[in-house]
């Protein structure tokens, strides 16, 4: 952690709707004058896609589990040495992974692939993170420590998984039975690595959809955010220090469920994140000595 070079992490499984997230903190860094250095969680992964398809391959013969979610398939040791080095001196190396066709025609390289490691860009005020290990902590790596403010978003796994299915689907190309096939293969890596993390975070964000999804595999469209409920739980001691009294206040049909748990309408979940992440961001600008304290939470 660094007065001078915090760092914010997304942390959520694939479909889980961190880029939503990403969309909220970009108005955040703007609204507070913020210079942010963006890093993509897949940009550290270690195989490309025909690479790790090779290696599930070779997996499912052994009988073994491998997957995205894991240890092995990422270069995490390279991501905490990232996180550590920005905290430290504002500086660090990343990358990104060409998820799409778009994507890989911009950079001049196949679909599935790494672009060049490159230095981030210089004189920024915040890191943010956004993927799947910003809460991680395992034997080998502890990329949780070096985080300032944490944040998770985990929908219902349920909801989770037809997000992850309608996505990959329509911006990626495959096929519902590769995905569902992709689901299952990665489900003991989630439970070991991916939702222990959510309670290391300072504050969740869960979507909780209000029609069935009793089965996501079938063909059917996400829930809509009026069709749903977001629970916002806060973590014991978290660095948000949210004053839930004025969120009620603020959000329309609030309400708390438990004394750290605020319940909202679907529709003003955008709404909520920011009531309740910008004067966290603004905090951690005020150690910045340059950042102008006026504007009102």
């Amino acid at each position: 952690m660094s007065a001078e070079h915090p760092i914010i992490a997304v942390t959520g499984a694939s479909g889980a709707g961190t880029s939503s997230a990403r969309a909220v903190f970009r108005r955040i860094f703007e609204a507070l004058s913020l210079k942010a250095a963006f890093v993509e969680g897949d940009s550290y992964h270690a195989y490309d896609r025909e690479q790790m398809q090779a290696l599930v391959e070779k997996a499912r013969i052994r009988g073994e589990n491998f997957s995205h979610f894991g240890p092995g398939a990422n270069l995490l040791d390279k991501l905490e040495r990232l996180f550590r080095d920005y905290g430290a001196r504002g500086t660090g190396v990343t990358r990104r992974y060409l998820h799409t066709e778009e994507e890989a025609r911009e950079a001049h390289q196949a679909v599935g692939t790494f672009t060049p490691w490159v230095r981030l860009p210089p004189d920024t005020d915040v890191l943010f993170y956004e993927g799947l290990h910003g809460g991680l902590v395992t034997s080998e790596v502890n990329v949780a420590r070096h985080v300032d403010l944490l944040i998770g978003v985990t929908p219902i796994v349920n909801l989770e998984w037809i997000q992850k299915i309608r996505r990959d689907r329509d911006a990626r190309g495959h096929k519902v039975d590769d995905v569902a096939r992709t689901i299952l293969r990665r489900l003991p890596d989630y439970v070991t690595y991916i939702t222990p993390q959510f309670s290391r975070t300072d504050v969740n964000f869960q979507r909780v959809p209000l029609v069935d999804t009793s089965n996501p595999f079938m063909e059917q469209d996400i829930p809509r955010q009026h069709e749903s409920l977001v629970v916002i739980n806060f973590r014991l001691n978290s660095r948000v220090e949210a004053n839930i009294g004025r969120l009620l206040e603020r959000i329309p049909d609030a309400f708390l469920s438990r004394p750290t748990t605020l319940v909202v309408p679907g529709q003003h979940m955008d709404q909520a994140m920011e009531a309740t992440l910008k004067p966290a961001v603004r905090r951690l600008a005020r150690r910045r000595p340059q950042q102008d304290d006026n504007d009102e939470d």
